[in-house]
Parts: C-alpha cells; sequence; structure tokens
C-alpha cells in the first residue's frame, strides 16, 4: 500500500493518545489513499505531547518524498510541531507545513483535498479554510443560477436530482462527492456551494427527497454535472 499513498500525508498531534488515533481513523476513512499519522500524548501515555513521538510521526510521514500537513489540538502541540521542524534538516522542513485549522474538521477536509493528489499548498488551504464552518451562517440562502441547457464544453452547465439517501448528505457521501471531482477542469456547486468542500456540503445539511441544484463552470463543466446527477441518483450505494 505504501506505494499507493497520496504525494501529501498529514499528521495529527494531539494532547491525547485516543483523540489523535480517533481523527486519523476518521479523516483515513474518508480519504484512503492517505497516509494520516497520529501522534498523541505523552511518552508515559498520558495527556500531553511529545518531541519524540511527533518527530516519528513526521519521519513515517514523509518518507518515500512525501509532504505532510500538521493539524494540531492546543498551543503546545503547535509548540512541539514546530520544534520538531526546527531541529530537522532543511530537506524535510520543506515539505512540511503546519496548519492553523480546526482539528478534526481541518484533518477530515485536508484529508478528502489530499486523496485527489493535490499539491501541499493546496492541501494546507483546505484543512485552513475549514475555520469557516464555524462562521455564523449567513441569513441569505445561496442563490442558484437560471436553469438553462449546458453551452460550449467551456461554458456553463446545470443539472437537478432528488437527493435519495436515506441519512441524508453526510460525511461519507460529501466526502465521495469531492473525491470523484477532483479530476475534471471544472469549478462545481451544489446548491450554491462549493462541491470542492466536503464540509461545505455536510452544511447543507441536505436530506433524503431534497432537490440538489449542481452548477459547474470550466471546460469538463458538463461532464462533472452528468456524473455528479449519476453518482447522487445511484444513492451512493447506500440505497
Amino acid at each position: 500500500m505504501t506505494n499507493e499513498w497520496a504525494p501529501v500525508a498529514l499528521v495529527l498531534v494531539s494532547h491525547s493518545r485516543e483523540l489523535a488515533e480517533g481523527a486519523a481513523r476518521v479523516a483515513g476513512q474518508m480519504a484512503p489513499r492517505v497516509l494520516v499519522v497520529p501522534a498523541g500524548g505523552d511518552d508515559d501515555g498520558g495527556l500531553g505531547t511529545s518531541y519524540g513521538r511527533v518527530e516519528a510521526a513526521l519521519r513515517e510521514a514523509t518518507a518515500d518524498g512525501r509532504s505532510a500537513v500538521v493539524l494540531t489540538d492546543l498551543g503546545s502541540a503547535v509548540l512541539t510541531s514546530e520544534s520538531v521542524l526546527e531541529m530537522a534538516d532543511d530537506e524535510l522542513a520543506t515539505r512540511v507545513r503546519v496548519a492553523d485549522a480546526p482539528f478534526v474538521e481541518g484533518a477530515v477536509a485536508a484529508a478528502v483535498t489530499a486523496h485527489g493528489r493535490a499539491d501541499l499548498a493546496a492541501v494546507l488551504a483546505s484543512a485552513q479554510a475549514a475555520a469557516a464552518s464555524f462562521a455564523p451562517a449567513s441569513d441569505a440562502s445561496p442563490v442558484a443560477p437560471p436553469a438553462g441547457p449546458p453551452t460550449s464544453p467551456g461554458g456553463d452547465a446545470r443539472g437537478d436530482v432528488v437527493l435519495r439517501n436515506p441519512l441524508g448528505l453526510h460525511a461519507r457521501p460529501a466526502a465521495l462527492i469531492v473525491r470523484m471531482l477532483a479530476p475534471f477542469d471544472a469549478s462545481v456547486q451544489v446548491n450554491g456551494v462549493n462541491a470542492a468542500s466536503v464540509l461545505d456540503l455536510m452544511k447543507l445539511g441536505a436530506v433524503q427527497g431534497d432537490l440538489l441544484t449542481v452548477t459547474a463552470q470550466g471546460p469538463q463543466a458538463s461532464e462533472a454535472v452528468a456524473r455528479l446527477v449519476s453518482d447522487v441518483e445511484a444513492g451512493f450505494g447506500e440505497v
């Protein structure tokens, strides 16, 4: 499996071993091709952070030339991670970034982005954008573009589809949407939100029976909309 990992891995640094390992399992389930390495707890297994654990996790994450994004839960975890990077050789340090991001939400968002073989900058940006999930919701509902048939290959496309999943647009189908759309040269929205963000999709709160409006722009807009509509109609294997 090692040779099949995505080029960017994640390191999750927490004061709790259980929290780090649990978050790693959640992120790994959303993005099975991404190496997610937990580094939780102190050297005695208690609450705290360990320089040695973080160093070992970074070495594992960046083996075979991979880059890595580090996510942390509390301030001293940031300090420990930065201390490890300060002592690391320059070649390794240039392949690692410490994200200013919520721990669990950032890990999930970054993992799904990394699964699409995005580069280090894109994975870092995805993790840090997860902070927006805590922003107050706008009173204004997103307004979808007017209906119309797909235009030329470089133009806009639109499709409507009813959500069939019994549990609605929860984490698993949201992650599948993001991963599926990654190869398309198109910017895609679902009910006005960015379909490249698993957290934005989940925040829609879409439930079974809701109508989803899919819009897209770019050279492969029509193909992306058609594929997403087809996947929603198929229920992502849950119906």
